[in-house]
C-alpha cells in the first residue's frame, strides 16, 4: 500500500469518526424506516455537537465519546429498534 494523501486526523478525531461509522453500520441491521430515522438522528447529533462544542474542550469531547459508545452498544443489541434522545444540555463550562 502506498502513502495516503488524505487529511491527517488526531487520535480523538479518529475516535469520533469511528463512532459515527459504527452508528451507520449498526443502523444497517434495523428496518429501512428505523435505519433512516437512526441515520438522520445520528447525523443531526454529530453536526450539532461539532458546532456547539469547542474543539479544545477535550474533557467534554471524551464524555460525549463515552456516552456515544454506550448508545452504540445499546443500538447493536438485537432487541433495540431505534434511538431516543434525552434532551440533556450541558454548558461547555459545566462538568457533565
Amino acid at each position: 500500500m502506498g502513502a495516503s494523501s488524505g487529511p491527517k486526523f488526531s487520535g480523538m478525531q479518529k475516535q469520533v469518526l469511528g463512532l459515527y461509522r459504527g452508528f451507520l453500520r449498526a443502523a444497517r441491521s434495523k428496518s429501512p424506516e428505523d435505519r433512516r430515522r437512526i441515520e438522520s438522528f445520528v447525523s443531526a447529533e454529530f453536526r450539532r455537537n461539532s458546532k456547539l462544542v469547542d474543539r479544545k474542550n477535550f474533557l467534554y469531547i471524551e464524555y460525549l465519546l463515552r456516552r456515544g459508545k454506550k448508545q452504540l452498544e445499546q443500538l447493536n443489541s438485537p432487541a433495540t429498534l431505534g434511538l431516543s434522545s434525552l434532551n440533556l444540555s450541558f454548558s461547555e463550562n459545566q462538568k457533565p
